[in-house]
């Protein structure tokens, strides 16, 4: 039997995305750390339906006793075709990924703060991003006579849904390119990214003034000319 303090332990080290002071722990990350506890376990994905671009999966994980199936957790997804950019070509693979995650994030594998995954994390933030109406100009602060306390100055930093949308995608990449070093991910990140500016394909803009929308037709661009395929799988 798996111990609550082995899969503590598995559970170090895990990649995630800060956000608003909750660390949101990628999906491959979990996975890693249930191959660590169960190395013959099992990570099975079931299509519920698939009906008018709406996809429904359920995964299961757990291990085999006996010969006999342990399910130790299981998940629920849902995900829309045309929802997002990139659930245009891959909100099935994306469903799936996430009922995996939920799953796992069931097993108390990467949940200390949240069962959603980063992957969910940045599917639901670009989502309300690309159906919100966009939100009036805040009015200016009135003056004030008095300086304002210590504790009123000091500004907590805004959470930054473009930089985990780019890290979302990147860890997708990694997995394409079979690259597990944090550090040589983003090496490669940066390599293609320079490519395609010096190729003319997509604009060479500071990383920290790339909007939602350049970033994902940046990521669009990376999928159709370093891949064979033109899109993620």
């Amino acid at each position: 039997m798996i111990t609550y303090e082995q899969i503590q332990k598995a559970n170090e080290g895990m990649t995630g995305i800060d956000f608003k002071g909750k660390n949101y722990v990628m999906v491959n990350s979990r996975v890693t750390a249930f191959r660590k506890l169960f190395p013959e376990g099992f990570i099975i994905t079931d299509m519920i339906s698939h009906d008018g671009g709406i996809c429904v999966m359920q995964a299961k994980v757990g291990y085999y006793q006996d010969g006999n199936p342990v399910t130790l957790g299981t998940g629920m997804a849902f995900e829309k075709q045309d929802s997002t950019y990139i659930n245009k070509t891959s909100y099935i693979e994306n469903c799936e990924t996430s009922a995996v995650g939920r799953a796992l994030g069931f097993l108390a594998l990467g949940s200390d703060d949240s069962i959603c995954s980063a992957e969910e994390l940045v599917n639901a933030i670009t989502n309300q991003q690309e159906t919100e109406p966009p939100k009036p100009a805040p009015a200016k602060p009135v003056k004030q006579d008095a300086p304002a306390t210590v504790e009123a100055q000091k500004k907590v930093p805004a959470a930054n849904p473009v930089q985990a949308y780019i890290n979302n995608e990147m860890a997708f990449m990694s997995q394409r390119l079979e690259i597990s070093d944090r550090k040589e991910m983003r090496e490669k990140f940066a390599q293609m990214r320079k490519a395609l500016i010096e190729g003319g394909v997509i604009p060479d803009i500071p990383a920290d003034k790339i909007t939602m929308e350049q970033a994902k037709q940046m990521i669009e661009a990376m999928y159709a000319n370093f891949f064979t395929d033109g899109e993620k799988k």
